[in-house]
């Protein structure tokens, strides 16, 4: 079997993502997902241009050898455009291994270490009370996870604390959207936050809250210290992971679970983390940290040290993103939750999928491959269109962490 042709279409049907198709000589495809939110066509121009050309009559059955020859051979390694263009290639390549299979792609891994993937969902609003009623709502829609933000008195609506946890989107602003933010106002509200929510809906439901990088490690460990009492399922996010070092202090001061990763490209940047048990989910995800060859390898490693898996699953990954995770969550040992933050049915009718949602439970489903198609000609009615994600400053206008 040889590679005939790779194909890249960057979409937007409600948001961009973008998106490889693999072909062969033997009819087989495979598709896989290269979006990078903000930075899309950096990526569609790295493949296009770079990559491609190189793959071109090679044997697509070699993709652990066409995974190395994209890493080590580029030289200049790692980068979140090199990692999504790597895992948009070696997710197609194994959504085109396990259809010559003819079987899911979680059998062609190892097969199922369980029946269905717990799933988390996002819930918000402005004030507390709105958040517990969306909490609740989520509750009744079957979930037994849920991601709780609020809005932070004194400040508009920022990432995650609005009545939406949509970022951002094409439609928005040809321009990145600059939020404002105080951490001093914030530290106070989330406990109270979490105070309701258990009055409201009891100890069984799972809560979570993303921190989204925003605070320094002193911080976050009073956060987490003050967050106790409720036992978040996790905390997420809490500093910018750059220095791996700012977990060690957290941890010294509280027992809240921590989890990290949904900006991490390879298994260096969280190799610390795991090694010394300083994170209990680890949050990679196939688009950003090289697909399903390197995701594994990260899942793996941290089951050795007691770290669980929690594959990122925002919307601004396409569903290709999603599929793949799942059939991942399936098979891995050490699986922890996925998060589900949902899309659109405008999105859904481009990325058709065997990929289903039942009473707080997602299933990758048996079709053969990741299951999750393209529709290339309903792609082609939805062009691109420059979007970013919001940046955030103080009040003061420093530039800060968004």
């Amino acid at each position: 079997m040889k590679i005939t042709d790779i194909k890249v279409f960057v979409t937007c049907p409600g948001r961009n993502f973008v998106t490889v198709k693999v072909y062969t000589d033997q009819g087989l495809t495979g598709v896989g997902d290269a979006t990078l939110n903000g930075r899309e066509l950096a990526v569609a121009s790295y493949l296009k241009d770079h990559v491609v050309p190189c793959l071109l009559d090679r044997d697509p059955m070699r993709s652990e050898d066409i995974w190395h020859y994209l890493y080590r051979g580029a030289y200049w390694r790692r980068g979140p455009v090199t990692m999504a263009a790597i895992a948009a290639i070696d997710t197609a390549l194994w959504d085109l291994k396990a259809k010559a299979a003819n079987m899911p792609l979680y059998q062609l891994l190892g097969g199922a270490s369980r029946d269905r993937v717990l799933c988390y969902t996002h819930a918000q609003g402005r004030e507390i009370s709105e958040a517990v009623d969306a909490v609740g709502a989520r509750i009744e829609q079957g979930y037994k996870a849920v991601r709780a933000q609020v809005g932070i008195p004194g400040l508009p609506d920022v990432y995650g604390t609005g009545s939406s946890g949509v970022t951002n989107t094409a439609a928005d602003s040809d321009l990145p959207k600059e939020e404002v933010w105080s951490t001093a106002k914030y530290m106070p509200r989330i406990p109270a936050l979490f105070e309701e929510l258990r009055a409201a809906h009891g100890a069984d439901v799972h809560l979570l809250h993303d921190t989204h990088h925003r605070l320094t490690p002193i911080e976050a460990a009073r956060l987490a210290k003050d967050l106790e009492p409720y036992r978040l399922f996790w905390l997420e996010d809490t500093v910018p992971a750059e220095n791996q070092d700012g977990f060690r202090l957290i941890r010294q001061h509280s027992t809240t679970p921590l989890a990290v990763g949904e900006v991490f490209n390879t298994i260096w940047d969280c190799k610390q983390l795991i090694e010394e048990q300083l994170i209990d989910f680890i949050r990679t995800t196939c688009v950003h940290a090289g697909g399903p060859t390197a995701l594994r390898r990260i899942m793996d490693f941290a089951g050795v040290h007691h770290v669980r898996t929690a594959c990122h699953g925002a919307a601004d990954m396409s569903p290709i993103c999603l599929g793949a995770n799942l059939h991942l969550d399936l098979w891995v040992p050490n699986f922890g939750i996925q998060e589900y933050s949902g899309y659109t049915d405008e999105m859904l009718s481009v990325f058709p999928h065997a990929w289903t949602f039942s009473d707080g439970y997602l299933h990758p489903g048996d079709a053969p491959g990741h299951g999750v198609d393209f529709d290339e000609t309903l792609a082609d009615k939805h062009p691109y269109q420059r979007a970013y994600l919001p940046v955030n400053r103080l009040e003061d206008g420093t530039l800060w962490h968004w």
